[in-house]
């Protein structure tokens, strides 16, 4: 580079924060411009979307009604329309409207679009942020490919209680983890910046609190304190808010008695005062009108008055804003200031895509056939999958298997299943692109080797089948792998269960198959934690598959073989029965801790079972081994300005190379607000080669010791800590104390 080169090169790093700001004031020059032009009408327009599936089929009343009002500019987003056909036809629709501003495209792209990934839940167990970065980039891709310009991602909820169907949507019930993978998610789907045809608009959601959702049942109302809601379920939205997210979603539930949709103190106080966010809100499906049942709204007027009010600027398919927004304002209810701000909001978004310098950038016919048949996705989603394996039990190393010179049976509901390795929240699930278990297993096998096969029973239903050619195949084999689990409809939006033990005759035919005393290694596919005491304790080898996408089977047969080795780590707790629902590692003392599991009497246990879970968060096992030791502390004490750095060597002890994923927790010893026996503060994904050692080292600083207090004010107290450095939550391999000063 020459000086000439250099000098340009300064010029622009010393530019860009300029053309940004002036890049942002032309765009706010536009919409201010754009809004003086338009009626109070098309302003209400603006703020309303709703589902094309009609839109482009048959001829119908529906059909004629939706075109008419976005060819009269009556329409600010559609949703379900998708494909660079559909969406150029009615983005054309409203380029006939009096001012020609375009419409919004959105849909649930949320694990993958065409090439669908591991549920979202699967991805947290990777513990490994550029790839779920990436996954949601490749799904943004393939959308913005196909004419979308919005997805409904990433949810952000922390949730504790599996009991809830849309656990399988997060990740999981970590504050910190959950922060980060939020941030990760944002950037994949958007990009560096809004606008480019590989990326799409994000939406936080549920804004908030909707993962503690009473009884795990959905829909259903949450009643926490101030202090949980500011410390555990509002730090992954104001993560998103600060990476950029171009949209928040409010929530179907109520928080403290109001619902979330028209609730003031969430959208108008914290996100848009407080936080500062820029992007703009759009409701649940049906939320507004839903205020009316909850009993908040006295009819779907007062419903649209107290949402708009509350800062809910689009709403989603209640169409109560279209209804009854127009009337309002004029009899003085509602300012149309506040029409005019969730305009503006909606509209700066358009302008940033660039849609009103072109409303079919997103409409492409070639590029949309080259993305969707990009061949390398494929590969991505295979390692994503891989990654998103949790290794829970591996007695006497039964795993990996041969792949010569041995007989494999493969039993059960899920060996052959195609559909449910999707999962929930999938587009097309087009089941020609997906790999089932038994493919991918018999692909990795040496032509000699037999492979025998046999259902064994349905998932559904407890009819008690006859188990006779599963126990005959499994009598004749080396060793067994069954597929057990739920079908992909037994999680997501509208799944919630009050059983979550293995549906059907599953455990009774894993019990079956035990008593020939042939090795059984079970894979578990599923959207949530499962309860499976019978499994945990006998099977010889457990891998959790959760449901990992058109790859899933040759990913699992990649851990089986051992071709990869697996790294996942829990990113929820698993319970042992139902009845210690909700559970997590972030849990208090009390005043009567278990300090000996022999003497449980006047001390806070249950009679029936102990406190601990079936498998803790950041639980997941190996192929190899690693040793920690030599841990070391900078400092012993630290000022509120210093920083002090946790080291400690890390050792691979096996006979395979392998990451470990290393967690820094703490402990905040004594403070203003009771605080919790440890919290994430630090993780860090490691690869090491067999007998290689490393260096791994963390920073503490004020932040990491921070916690909100009484008065809800984000501080760190003087005191002592608990430094603590496992490789899950309840397996901590070093220890040591620091002060505060």
């Amino acid at each position: 580079m020459n000086n000439k080169q250099r000098i340009r090169l300064i010029i622009t790093i010393f530019l860009m924060p300029l053309m940004a700001s002036a890049q942002k004031k032309t765009i706010s020059q536009r919409v201010d411009s754009l809004l003086r032009l338009m009626t109070l009408d098309e302003k209400i327009g603006q703020l309303n979307q709703y589902s094309g599936k009609q839109v482009t089929g048959p001829e119908s009343k529906v059909k004629t009604d939706l075109i008419n009002d976005i060819r009269n500019g009556r329409v600010g987003s559609m949703l379900n329309v998708k494909g660079v056909k559909d969406t150029r036809e009615i983005q054309a629709v409203a380029m006939q409207s009096r001012l020609k501003i375009p419409l919004l495209f959105s849909l649930d792209v949320i694990h993958g679009y065409k090439t669908v990934f591991p549920i979202p839940l699967a991805e947290a167990a990777s513990w490994d942020l550029d790839a779920i970065r990436l996954s949601a980039h490749i799904a943004a891709k393939e959308a913005a490919a196909a004419g979308i310009h919005w997805t409904f991602a990433p949810m952000v909820d922390i949730a504790r209680d599996p009991r809830w169907g849309r656990i399988m949507e997060g990740a999981g019930e970590d504050t910190y983890l959950g922060s980060l993978i939020a941030v990760a998610r944002v950037k994949g789907f958007q990009g560096e910046q809004l606008g480019g045809t590989d990326a799409v608009m994000a939406c936080a959601k549920h804004f908030a609190g909707y993962g503690a959702a009473m009884a795990g049942r959905d829909y259903n109302a949450v009643d926490m304190s101030e202090h949980q809601l500011w410390e555990t379920y509002l730090p992954p939205f104001k993560a998103a808010a600060d990476a950029g997210v171009a949209t928040f979603m409010n929530s179907f539930n109520t928080l403290n008695g109001i619902p979330a949709t028209g609730n003031s103190y969430l959208q108008r106080n914290i996100l848009k005062r407080k936080w500062n966010y820029q992007g703009f809100v759009v409701s649940d499906w049906g939320s507004i009108g839903e205020m009316v049942p909850w009993g908040f709204a006295n009819n779907d007027a007062d419903a649209a008055e107290k949402a708009i009010k509350a800062g809910s600027d689009m709403d989603m398919e209640s169409r109560t804003y279209k209804s009854y927004l127009a009337k309002l304002v004029k009899e003085g209810k509602v300012p149309e200031a506040l029409i005019d701000d969730a305009v503006k909001r909606i509209l700066y978004k358009k302008f940033e895509l660039g849609l009103f310098d072109n409303p079919y950038k997103f409409s492409d016919a070639k590029r949309e056939a080259d993305v969707l048949n990009d061949g390398g996705h494929k590969t991505i989603a295979r390692n994503v999958a891989r990654k998103s394996i949790v290794l829970l039990k591996n007695q006497g190393n039964v795993l990996p298997l041969t792949k010569s010179k041995t007989k494999i049976a493969l039993i059960g509901p899920l060996v052959k299943s195609k559909r449910d390795m999707d999962g929930s929240w999938t587009v097309n699930a087009d089941t020609t692109q997906i790999t089932s278990l038994y493919e991918g297993v018999k692909g990795k096998l040496a032509k000699k080797t037999e492979l025998l096969y046999e259902k064994g029973c349905n998932i559904s239903g407890n009819d008690k089948p006859d188990f006779t050619e599963a126990l005959r195949i499994a009598g004749q084999a080396d060793i067994v792998v069954m597929a057990l689990g739920e079908t992909w409809d037994m999680s997501g939006e509208a799944k919630s269960r009050t059983n979550i033990h293995l549906p059907g005759q599953q455990e009774a035919l894993f019990n079956a198959v035990k008593a020939t005393g042939k090795p059984v290694v079970v894979v578990l596919m599923a959207g949530r934690p499962l309860i499976f005491s019978d499994i945990a304790a006998k099977a010889n080898a457990i891998v959790y598959a959760w449901w990992l996408g058109d790859e899933a089977g040759n990913a699992i047969a990649d851990v089986l073989f051992g071709d990869y080795n697996p790294s996942g780590k829990l990113p929820v707790t698993f319970p042992r029965n139902e009845g210690q629902i909700p559970l997590g590692y972030t849990y208090y003392n009390t005043g009567r801790p278990v300090k000996n599991p022999e003497n449980i009497i006047y001390k806070s246990a249950y009679i029936d079972s102990p406190n601990t879970p079936q498998y803790a968060f950041g639980y997941g096992l190996s192929y190899t081994s690693f040793s920690y030791t030599d841990l070391t502390l900078s400092a012993a004490k630290m000022h509120h300005t210093d920083n002090v750095t946790v080291s400690f060597r890390l050792t691979n002890t096996g006979k395979y190379a392998g990451e470990e994923v290393v967690q820094l927790y703490v402990h905040d010893e004594v403070a203003s607000v009771v605080r919790p026996v440890k919290e994430l503060k630090g993780f860090q994904k490691v690869f090491l080669k067999a007998g290689e050692s490393k260096t791994v080292s963390f920073v503490i600083n004020k932040e990491k010791l921070s916690f909100y207090n009484s008065k809800l004010q984000w501080a760190a107290e003087p005191g002592n800590f608990e430094i603590m450095i496992g490789t899950a939550s309840d397996d901590i391999k070093l220890t040591a104390e620091m002060e505060l000063l």
